[in-house]
């Protein structure tokens, strides 16, 4: 498939998510001084990447589209329920998987435990850093390919 037939919004959203996901990379890499493969595709953290994923593609829909379209008011919606599952529900399954680490970890033999990935939610300044970051990357980038 070509890149050119893919609409311009969703290649600059990819684009922003994967800005987000390599300084997740990057970040976690240089603070355990080793590379942490992993964090290219985990959940949570800072940025929110999936915030940064649908602000971007709203943003872009707005600009090539324009604001006052269905399109853009499908966009916006979309992505207010990302955004909201990442902080609300994630955020909740990440405390849950906390409490059931440590129940593991008190009850149960090693070989027994299963490693529950702790690091799914996102915190209310992870979600505002990713919008900020999907607007600052997403409008020139828009702008420029309008």
């Amino acid at each position: 498939m070509s890149f050119s037939v893919l609409p311009r919004s969703l290649l600059i959203a990819l684009g922003v998510q994967l800005c987000c996901q390599c300084y997740k990379f990057l970040n976690h890499s240089a603070r355990l001084r080793r590379l942490s493969w992993k964090h290219l595709v985990t959940f949570g953290g800072m940025p929110s990447a999936h915030s940064a994923f649908v602000t971007a593609l709203a943003v872009c829909v707005g600009i090539f589209e324009g604001f006052s379209t269905d399109l853009f008011a499908l966009a916006t919606v979309f992505g207010g329920i990302v955004i909201f599952d990442a902080y609300k529900l994630r955020g909740n399954v990440q405390k849950q998987a906390v409490v059931l680490n440590r129940i593991q970890a008190k009850s149960l033999p090693v070989d027994q435990q299963i490693d529950i990935n702790e690091m799914v939610g996102h915190t209310l300044q992870e979600i505002a850093v990713g919008m900020t970051l999907a607007v600052v990357v997403a409008v020139p980038l828009a702008l420029l390919w309008k």
